[in-house]
């Protein structure tokens, strides 16, 4: 998803776009969501599909 930020920012000009994406993936990660990959004691463990989703609700809800 960050990949897709860069993508966003960077090849196509959409900075406050990309920005979004990135503040939407710190606001998930701030609230103890992990994908398997990265999680931890201390921290909720979600499907990839719940973590698109999470992603994608703190985007609509404006970060």
């Amino acid at each position: 998803i960050l990949s897709v930020a860069l993508l966003v920012r960077y090849s196509l000009g959409l900075t406050e776009e990309g920005a979004a994406i990135e503040r939407a993936v710190d606001k998930v990660l701030e609230q103890n969501a992990r994908t398997a990959d990265i999680v931890t004691e201390g921290t909720e463990r979600v499907s990839t599909v719940e973590m698109g989703d999470l992603i994608v609700a703190a985007i609509e809800s404006g970060n």
